[in-house]
């Protein structure tokens, strides 16, 4: 058995996230709005729910491909912390050269609940070497 995400409508038309397919990662998050995005334009889109994601874990919104593709329409800022009880916007940009119109109730982003480590931090005057060591972007080749 998987994990139990609550959900709750703030609206009477908003959809509840779905898995489209058995074996499918991500939940599919449906928009209450119909949206224009012009080339470079971004917004944040409402889904009209909110979540509760269980202790542990956190989520994560992402692009769905088929919109990445088409449209060439991006997900920024895709964090939802387990605490975050407020409604549940997706944050999409238009990267594409032409206007994007989705309407109410197109799927939107997919959401992807994510375990986390609680991490303690500790400062450090050394790191441990690496065959990497400090060689950054592009080190590993770039075709």
């Amino acid at each position: 058995m998987g994990l139990r995400l609550k959900v709750k409508k703030l609206r009477e038309d908003a959809r509840l996230p779905v898995r489209k397919r058995k074996g499918d990662a991500g939940l599919d998050l449906y928009s209450v709005e119909n949206v224009i995005l012009k080339p470079g334009e971004w917004k944040a889109v409402s889904t009209g729910i909110a979540i509760e994601i269980p202790q542990g874990y956190f989520g994560l919104v992402k692009d769905r491909s088929g919109l990445a593709l088409k449209y060439a329409l991006h997900c920024l800022a895709g964090v939802i912390d387990e605490n975050y009880r407020g409604e549940v916007k997706v944050l999409l940009i238009n990267l594409g050269n032409r206007e994007v119109k989705l309407e109410k109730h197109s799927r939107i982003a997919q959401l992807l609940i994510v375990p986390y480590l609680e991490t303690e931090v500790e400062e450090s005057e050394n790191l441990s070497d690496t065959e990497r060591g400090e060689k950054g972007f592009g080190s590993s080749g770039l075709g």
